[in-house]
C-alpha cells in the first residue's frame, strides 16, 4: 500500500489540508503508476458518514492482507479514499466546514470554483481513470435498510455487473435534478462502471451491515479479476425499480415503537409499529402493512413527526 495526495489546499487557520487515497498493488512494473487503474473506492463524504469511514478501515485492513499475499493481480491496482471531508468529521458538522456545502453536489466541479468544487474537481480527475468505481454513499433518508446496490438511469448503467457483488436487491433510481452534481452521475458519464453501495446505516456503526458490505466489494473485485480471493456466499440480485416500493407515512407525531425490522417479510395487516402518546403513553396508532412484501426501510428515530416516510416496502409479486 502506497499513499497518495489527491488533492491539497491551504485553509485560513489549520495550515496545509490533504485529501489522502492509498494505492493497493502495482504489479511488478518500478513505476506504479502505469499500473492499470482498475477500482476506485471512494468513502465518506460527509461528517456524519461514520459507518462508510469505518467500512473503508475495515476493507483497506483486508486489501493489505490481499496484496501481502501476492494475491492482487499483477498489473491491478485499487485505490480507496476513505474520507474527502474529515475535518467536518473532527468537528462533528455534517458538511463542509466553511460554507456548509455539499461535496456530493459538486460534480463534475470546478478549478477555480469554491473549496469544494475544486475538491470534486481534482477528484473527478482522478477518479475517471478507473475502469470500476464503488462509492458508499449515505441514504437520503435518517433509519435503517437492507445493503443493496443503487444505481441512477442515466443510460450508461450496467445492472449486469451490480448483480456480481452478490447483494439481494439492485435498485434503479430515476435522475432527478440534484442528482446531476452528484459523484455516481458524473462517474457514469465520464465511461467508469460506478456502483453506489449503500451499506445499511450511516452515523451509527453497524459491525454486521459493514461486513457486508467488505464481502460484497471483495466479491466484486475477484469476480471482475483484480484480486484473488475467494469469494463464497453471495444473492442472486434482485432487480428493483425504487417507484416500485410502497411508502407507508406515520398518522401521528409520539414516540416510534417498531413491532418489525428491516428485511422481514410482512403480509397485509399486519402491526409494524404503533406511535405512542408521550405524555400518557397511551397508543396513538397502529402502523399495518398495507400489502404483502419485505420491509426494505425503517425510521429508527425515537420521536417521530406526524406524516413522514417510517417504512418503505417491497411489494410481493403474487402468481
Amino acid at each position: 500500500m502506497r499513499q497518495k495526495t489527491i488533492f491539497s489546499y491551504e485553509t485560513p487557520f489549520s495550515g496545509e489540508h490533504n485529501i489522502y487515497g492509498y494505492v493497493f498493488g502495482a504489479g511488478t512494473y518500478s513505476d506504479p503508476e502505469r499500473a492499470e487503474h482498475s477500482a476506485a473506492i471512494v468513502g465518506a463524504m460527509r461528517g456524519n458518514e461514520h459507518q462508510q469511514l469505518y467500512i473503508c478501515s475495515k476493507l483497506s485492513a483486508r486489501l493489505s492482507e490481499i496484496e501481502e499475499a501476492g494475491d492482487i493481480v499483477s498489473g491491478k491496482s485499487i485505490l480507496l479514499i476513505p474520507s474527502v471531508n474529515y475535518s467536518a468529521m473532527n468537528a462533528d458538522h455534517k458538511f463542509w466546514l466553511s460554507d456548509d456545502s455539499d461535496i456530493n453536489r459538486e460534480f463534475p466541479g470546478n478549478p477555480e470554483g469554491t473549496a469544494t468544487s475544486r475538491l470534486a474537481y481534482a477528484l473527478m480527475e482522478e477518479l475517471k481513470t478507473y475502469s470500476y468505481g464503488i462509492q458508499f454513499p449515505s441514504y437520503y433518508m435518517r433509519g435503517r435498510f437492507i445493503p443493496h446496490i443503487r444505481m441512477m438511469k442515466t443510460g450508461f448503467e450496467s445492472t449486469n455487473l451490480a448483480n456480481l457483488f452478490g447483494l439481494p436487491f439492485v435498485m434503479l433510481a430515476e435522475v432527478r435534478a440534484f442528482d446531476e452534481g452528484t459523484l455516481n452521475y458524473n462517474w457514469q458519464r465520464s465511461g467508469t462502471e460506478a456502483f453506489s453501495l449503500y451499506s445499511g446505516g450511516t452515523e451509527r456503526i453497524n459491525e454486521e451491515y459493514a461486513e457486508v458490505a467488505v464481502s460484497a466489494v471483495l466479491r466484486f473485485l475477484s469476480r471482475m479479476g483484480v484480486i484473488r480471493y475467494n469469494s463464497m456466499g453471495g444473492q442472486i440480485a434482485t432487480l428493483m425499480d425504487e417507484d416500485d416500493m410502497l411508502t407507508v407515512k406515520s398518522e401521528a407525531a409520539g414516540f416510534f415503537k417498531r413491532m418489525k425490522n428491516v428485511n422481514k417479510e410482512v403480509r397485509k395487516g399486519d402491526i409494524l409499529a404503533e406511535i405512542i402518546d408521550p405524555m400518557d403513553g397511551h397508543v396513538l396508532s397502529e402502523v399495518r402493512s398495507p400489502v404483502d412484501g419485505i420491509i426494505f426501510y425503517q425510521q429508527d428515530a425515537p420521536l417521530i413527526y406526524q406524516n413522514v416516510v417510517i417504512f418503505r416496502i417491497i411489494k410481493k409479486i403474487h402468481k
